[in-house]
């Protein structure tokens, strides 16, 4: 799948890019917010052209669109795994915390979210954000 066509189903629902961006930013606590913001984007981009990522996001979609649910049911575990799997994906085990802290917080666009594609969406923000600051000079 080519980049623009994953944007481009994303957006459908609503999920930008900057909105993205705003949501993760919403619990960065934290100088040069600009700055992050700026790296963070490169990294989110560079994910965003990750076939397994695609792949996860995809089935997040196509979930929503054909997997019809009542609200976010406690016995549905299967969002929460799409979620988990994205953000360790990229962000390695400690990302698992911040797909929590994302999870149970809801910001941004978040909160708006079916429950599919809210674990997803918050699984990458979360993975990004902990490999942002994991350390590692690989942007």
């Amino acid at each position: 799948m080519k980049q623009n066509e994953l944007f481009s189903r994303l957006e459908s629902k609503g999920i930008t890019l900057e909105k993205m961006l705003d949501t993760a930013l919403e619990l960065y606590i934290g100088e040069e917010r600009e700055k992050v913001r700026k790296r963070l984007k490169t990294l989110m981009l560079r994910y965003l052209s990750d076939i397994n990522v695609q792949a996860l996001l995809l089935s997040a979609l196509l979930l929503e669109e054909n997997f019809k649910v009542e609200g976010d049911p406690v016995n549905l575990v299967a969002d929460e795994l799409i979620g988990i799997n994205i953000a360790e994906y990229i962000g390695g085990k400690m990302a698992l915390f911040n797909f929590f802290y994302y999870d149970t917080r809801k910001p941004g666009i978040l909160a708006k979210l079916p429950p599919f594609l809210d674990d997803a969406v918050g699984g990458f923000i979360a993975g990004c954000m902990t490999r942002l600051f994991e350390g590692k000079k690989d942007l």
